[in-house]
């Protein structure tokens, strides 16, 4: 039997940047909030501390922030013929855990959105035919446009202390011939910080992106590129290129994040509580499922504890929305033969392609040298940035370098023909180490009928429940975008005139590989639409079915973007808490009519 809690206003699932964001926002309408984080306490101090951080074995390699798979994790199956097995060690992606989330851990690329894609099915309908798009392919349009979008993405920008280049603001161009992206949408201000200095290996992929025709920009990143006080009053130093951000806590205070950027200034709030260790099972409803009365969780000591709240925000990572979605019984779950329902449809990832230049002993690239979010990127295949009709496929990438810092165990590329241990593979890595660069295609995922999750019928996690199942696998819409974009991503690794460039893009036998890191960009699942026949929230991010219940997330997106997702997840949080705050809590219902 469940203890009950007193009431309170607003019960958050999740704090990641997504319950952070909207903590701060709901309390600031004076509501009472309690966010509730499945993982322990994590800040700067004691898991960020220099020296201690500096440890890839723990961090990277023993997967110290991350999700505990044993506990609870995902099956997966490349189709409907096989029986799903469980994800049980960490590699192809890296769910976070803990106060922060996949926000403490993260490398801080920040982008925006490139507005086409926010409108992805109506402009490929318009540009080049319904036909265009292949029959299996359920790409569909966000519901809310990037000007709608752009004072969050501001917003979210200022809170980030985001060091980038702009290239027009507010219609007049201010970046060229300066690092400013030439395809990026207009802004309304320039980013808080200027861009970051760039490592050698970012500046040889500028000059020879320029020598290939392309348009090289800086990378957005949420590293500091100096000082900053932003504008909740927390104070972020300057990034030292540690080299030490996908996996750790930054010890300089200069990696954006939840912890560093928001919860300080939540902890001076009354209305405010956080409480870790608490897994929460389920959103409890009223008999008819109209409304959601609050949630039920297990505290740390093993107690099943309810939690009353007037409104309910799931706000976790992709994956774990959708499964709170199911396990909840929140909107019709999506049957991959009929195409109805719509919770786990619109499933999407990334779609990467990289190239590794190794040079000779005299050019070097000093890997070591990194910040997460730092780099040099091109977006002339990115969105709709070029004739796709020619192309033959959805989608776009942008290519860059971004020089995160390698690792001394796991960042050793070595020449073709290389043994894989001995006294030829030590002397390979001493010969290539400090003198190799990698560049990827980060290519933007579409979602497809077959590709989608649902609860698996025969897995359960540590409290009993059906596990989330995930059957995915790359089509041949995305062979083709990998294959296109390696061939014109080469021409800039052989301007660079390496010793040796590795790497081949997908072909017709490439397979969804577990046990390869890609990216942690899950899209979709719980995506946001106008029309509540193929989307579980509306533009909103409210619920259809249950008015009171907000999912906010990367779970929102009825396809990948070729960007990183991050800073579309902060824009779209704060869009919900506008929302919340001017229309819902003035007359609380659906704030779109279906």
């Amino acid at each position: 039997m469940a203890t009950v809690l007193k009431k309170t206003d607003v019960a958050i699932v999740g704090f990641g940047w997504v319950g952070a964001i909207m903590a701060k926002e709901l309390t600031e309408a004076g509501l009472n909030v309690v966010a509730l984080e499945r993982g322990p306490m994590r800040d700067t101090w004691p898991d960020g501390a220099y020296p201690q951080v500096i440890d890839e074995l723990t961090y990277n390699i023993r997967r110290k922030l991350f999700q505990d798979l044993s506990k609870s994790t995902v099956t997966i199956r490349h189709n409907t013929s096989q029986q799903a097995v469980p994800y049980r060690q960490l590699a192809a992606f890296l769910p976070g855990t803990g106060v922060g989330g996949a926000g403490l851990h993260w490398s801080g690329v920040h982008f925006r959105v490139d507005p086409i894609e926010l409108r992805m099915r109506s402009h490929y309908e318009e540009r080049y035919g319904k036909n265009f798009i292949p029959q299996d392919m359920i790409i569909q349009d966000f519901g809310v446009t990037y000007d709608e979008l752009e004072p969050f993405f501001d917003k979210a920008e200022k809170v980030f202390g985001t060091s980038g280049t702009a290239w027009s603001i507010k219609g007049k161009v201010v970046g060229k011939g300066r690092g400013g992206n030439a395809f990026a949408p207009d802004r309304s201000d320039d980013f808080p910080l200027p861009a970051q200095k760039n490592t050698w290996s970012a500046q040889l992929f500028e000059k020879a992106a320029l020598e290939v025709g392309y348009h090289p920009y800086n990378l957005p990143s949420a590293n500091t590129s100096d000082s900053y006080t932003n504008p909740y009053g927390a104070q972020m130093g300057p990034c030292n290129f540690c080299g030490f951000c996908s996996g750790y806590a930054c010890y300089m205070y200069s990696k954006a994040s939840p912890n560093v950027n928001i919860l300080p200034a939540l902890r001076q709030e009354k209305r405010f509580e956080l409480r870790t260790n608490a897994n929460v099972l389920k959103v409890n409803l009223t008999d008819d499922k109209s409304r959601a009365t609050g949630v039920t969780y297990v505290d740390g000591q093993g107690r099943e504890m309810e939690q009353p709240a007037d409104l309910v925000i799931i706000g976790a990572f992709q994956f774990h929305n959708v499964h709170l979605m199911l396990l909840s019984g929140i909107g019709k779950p999506y049957n991959p033969e009929t195409g109805e329902g719509v919770v786990g449809r619109n499933f999407a990832y990334q779609n990467m392609t990289t190239i590794k230049a190794i040079f000779d002993k005299d050019t070097y690239t000093n890997p070591f040298i990194g910040a997460g979010g730092n780099g040099v990127g091109v977006d002339d295949f990115n969105a709709d940035n070029f004739d796709h009709g020619a192309a033959g496929f959805v989608g776009g990438s942008p290519f860059w370098v971004n020089q995160a810092g390698t690792k001394p165990i796991s960042g050793f590329p070595v020449p073709p023909g290389t043994p894989a241990w001995g006294s030829k593979w030590k002397a390979a890595v001493a010969d290539t180490y400090t003198h190799h660069l990698s560049m990827d295609a980060h290519g933007a995922h579409q979602s497809y009928r077959q590709n989608y999750l649902d609860l698996d019928p025969n897995y359960k996690n540590v409290f009993g429940q059906p596990l989330l199942r995930m059957t995915f696998d790359w089509q041949e819409n995305d062979i083709k975008m990998a294959q296109f974009m390696f061939d014109k991503m080469a021409p800039i690794a052989k301007a660079m005139k390496p010793k040796y460039i590795l790497g081949s893009p997908k072909n017709a036998n490439s397979h969804f590989d577990t046990t390869t890191y890609q990216t942690t960009h899950m899209n979709g699942g719980a995506v946001m639409g106008e029309d509540p026949k193929t989307s579980a929230v509306n533009r909103y991010l409210q619920s259809w079915d249950v008015h009171n219940v907000f999912v906010i997330g990367a779970s929102a997106f009825p396809q990948g973007l070729g960007y990183n997702p991050t800073g579309t997840v902060a824009a779209l949080a704060y869009w919900s808490a506008k929302a919340i705050r001017e229309q819902y809590l003035k007359n609380p219902g659906s704030l779109v009519q279906a």
